[in-house]
């Protein structure tokens, strides 16, 4: 039970990652810090519908 969802920076708004994740064991919104190559440094991402 994976879903796709896609990543969106949270300083510049642009989606840049999809990733999958489960869907029954994680209820909240993913959160992972990834290399943005428009603000070109790290930044959290956070999961976009």
């Amino acid at each position: 039970m994976r879903e796709i969802v896609i990543l969106q920076c949270s300083e510049c708004k642009r989606r840049n990652y999809t990733t999958t994740r489960n869907k029954k064991k994680k209820t909240d919104k993913l959160e992972l810090k990834k290399y943005c190559p428009y603000c070109r440094k790290h930044t959290p991402h956070r999961e976009t519908k």
